[in-house]
């Protein structure tokens, strides 16, 4: 499913309540540097009817119009601004300005609204795009496995010079002001609920120490019809061990 606008909703997130939507992406098409086995918004290779992103200024303009017609509505009070959309939203070239821009226009028209951003978390390494997500109130960023061939299995980062460890590095950069986002999923080749899986998962998050981390499992149709989801019974078994460590976690079912 794609998101056919720059800005969409509001919509009830699992996570984020109610949440008004910004898709830097295009609106008929996918950009990503990961294709994720579940993704959402199909493959990537099926997304490229449409390559055109918006521009800073577009985005600005949009947002604003949307935020003035809402309250003008007396509609609920936005919990989230949240960018995700059709693919990863800090591949953007002025996603550093967009954000500034959004923290501007919530100031002035939703003081109390949060400012969240999905990311795959693999453009950490350009400096901007860090400085950005350390503006914003939830940086909620991906780490499914931390093994580097269940990775290439369900993320199947696009870079092919992609290194783990490098990104494992890099989220420890925040020095905790981050949340770690975990999708558990079980596929013909993968499962990132072993063992062995945990393990190394856990001891990614002790280098992390993610202010937050959120496990969850699908709940949407995803590309491949051979994928389970994981059961909550086991997200819950998999919280406990997470809570062993000290930190702060959130089963999303």
């Amino acid at each position: 499913m794609l998101f056919h606008s720059t800005i969409f909703g509001p919509i009830y997130s699992r996570r984020l309540g109610v949440s008004l939507g910004v898709n830097l992406e295009p609106d008929n098409g996918k950009i990503c540097s990961f294709d994720c086995v579940y993704c959402e918004c199909g493959l990537n290779e099926d997304g490229r009817e449409d390559t055109k992103i918006p521009t800073r200024a577009e985005v600005k303009k949009a947002l604003e119009n949307k935020l003035v017609t809402y309250i003008k509505g007396n509609e609920p009070t936005i919990d989230n601004i949240t960018f995700a959309g059709n693919g990863e939203p800090t591949m953007h070239p002025d996603f550093h300005g967009i954000i500034d821009d959004t923290i501007e226009l919530r100031n002035r028209y939703t003081p109390e609204t949060k400012i969240s951003v999905l990311s795959n978390a693999w453009h950490l390494s350009r400096k901007e795009v860090f400085i950005a997500l350390r503006k914003v109130d939830n940086n909620i960023l991906k780490l499914d496995s931390a093994i580097t061939e269940t990775v290439l299995k369900i993320n199947r980062p696009v870079n092919p010079n992609f290194n783990l460890q490098e990104h494992i590095d890099n989220l420890s950069k925040f020095n905790g002001n981050c949340t770690i986002q975990t999708l558990f999923l079980r596929g013909n080749t993968f499962d990132n609920t072993t063992p062995e899986e945990i393990k190394a998962w856990l001891d990614a998050l002790k280098i992390i120490q993610p202010k937050m981390v959120q496990i969850y499992s699908l709940d949407r149709k995803t590309p491949y019809d051979t994928l389970q989801a994981v059961p909550l019974s086991e997200l819950k078994s998999i919280e406990v061990k997470v809570r062993k460590l000290g930190l702060n976690t959130l089963v999303v079912a």
